[in-house]
């Protein structure tokens, strides 16, 4: 049976459940809702090999009026994504007063070639794939990986190369910086984040 895991926004009102099965590396089916930057509901599924590197995410993100989906999918070293939309995102965003949304999937894979992992705007479960993949909970404190991350942007799907760094700071706690963003996530003994500084909060 899968494992439910639910977490509430704290930097806005919201909240994801994901519903994991890791006996082989991740496959992972997640719900997420948010008031920002417009009111959406996301669904996302996202699978890793047995090693948890990102083999695929599939991404619905859908509002009043507007729908748009994303797969994105590696193979042989190389990120494919596919994309479709129905309705007017932009249309939604400028009524409220948001600039309009980029185009959904990117149109520059190559960009993403030395990604391993994906991440998800304010998702807090995609990051226990480096944890995982990287054994970072049994590293010694200080160990540093830099990797380059297939970044999903919310609502509008775009995706795009994000450098992000991870490191061992404790037996449940690893360090996230990306650019001049830090947070020390606390994550179970599993590598599923529990406090995500900032952003949310896992409910028992």
């Amino acid at each position: 049976m899968p494992t439910a895991i639910f977490w509430d926004r704290v930097d806005s009102t919201g909240s994801d459940l994901a519903l994991v099965d890791d006996r082989r590396g991740l496959y992972a089916r997640g719900y997420a809702t948010a008031i920002d930057p417009i009111p959406h509901v996301c669904r996302y599924e996202l699978v890793t090999d047995e090693g948890w590197a990102a083999v695929r995410l599939d991404v619905t993100a859908e509002g009043a009026g507007w729908l748009r989906t994303l797969k994105l999918e590696r193979a042989a070293g190389r990120w494919r994504a596919s994309t479709a939309e129905q309705g007017d995102l932009d249309a939604a965003l400028t009524a409220l007063g948001h600039p309009p949304a980029g185009l959904p999937g990117t149109e520059e894979p190559e960009r993403l070639h030395d990604a391993i992992d994906v991440d998800l705007w304010a998702a807090p479960l995609p990051n226990t794939l480096p944890i995982r993949r990287l054994d970072l909970l049994r590293a010694p404190p200080g160990t540093e990986h830099r990797l380059t991350m297939a970044f999903v942007r919310l609502p509008s799907l775009e995706v795009f190369p994000s450098e992000q760094i991870y490191t061992s700071v404790g037996p449940d706690t690893v360090r996230f910086a990306s650019g001049t963003f830090t947070a020390d996530l606390t994550v179970d003994d599993q590598g599923y984040v529990t406090h995500y500084p900032g952003l949310a909060v896992r409910k028992p």
